[in-house]
């Protein structure tokens, strides 16, 4: 009722009675004030001074407080696509680098928001909090980046092994079969001249060249 009539905030006011500050928000039945009594109201600077830096500590506080939520919504909605991608390298399926270099990206940004935060108490445990969080994120997606390499080389050597052409055969060489030696062999026997018909012809010869008589030749012969 008084601030409505001196124009001063509740809190910037000091109340005076019988020359003894009186607590400005405690009833004055309370403080000893006795009816039709003289009471003085004065601004109080040092109070005043202190509800300006409480309300701008407030206003900070809700201001970060406010910073901290919008970095929680936005951890929110990628927190989901983190999750896909770790499952889908833990299955040992592909994904796009692009994919998980974004997400990346977006989690980086809003890590450098919290950054730029400053906070005290409760709002100051909020953004350690989300600090944390994001930071376990970005490392499942460098643990995913890595995962999926090992998977592209792997399915890299398992292409290339399947369009790598087959070794040529390797030459095999023909024996002959054991019939066909036999019939060479005996024609190269059969080729051959006669051992019993070159003796036969030495020993006729060495007769006639001896001057044998033709008689004793021939009862030889008929022998």
């Amino acid at each position: 009722m008084v601030a409505a009539k001196t124009g001063l905030h509740p809190d910037d006011q000091k109340v005076l009675y019988k020359d003894k500050e009186r607590d400005s928000k405690a009833f004055l039945d309370m403080a000893g004030v006795k009816d039709r009594s003289k009471v003085i109201v004065v601004e109080d600077p040092e109070a005043r001074a202190r509800r300006l830096i409480e309300e701008r500590r407030n206003g900070h506080l809700e201001k970060a407080a406010r910073a901290v939520a919008a970095v929680t919504a936005e951890v929110d909605k990628l927190a989901p696509k983190v999750a896909a991608l770790d499952s889908s390298v833990r299955k040992g399926e592909k994904v796009a680098e692009n994919d998980v270099m974004q997400v990346t990206e977006l989690l980086m940004n809003e890590l450098l928001k919290l950054d730029a935060v400053v906070a005290d108490g409760d709002v100051k445990a909020q953004r350690r909090m989300q600090v944390k969080r994001v930071q376990k994120y970005v490392e499942t997606l460098d643990a995913v980046m890595a995962k999926n390499a090992t998977i592209n080389r792997k399915s890299g050597e398992k292409v290339a092994k399947q369009q790598q052409p087959p070794p040529p055969p390797q030459p095999r060489h023909q024996q002959p079969a054991a019939g066909q030696t036999r019939w060479e062999m005996f024609d190269l026997l059969s080729s051959l001249p006669s051992t019993s018909s070159a003796s036969s012809t030495t020993t006729v010869s060495s007769t006639a060249s001896s001057g044998a008589p033709p008689a004793n030749r021939l009862d030889w012969m008929l022998f």
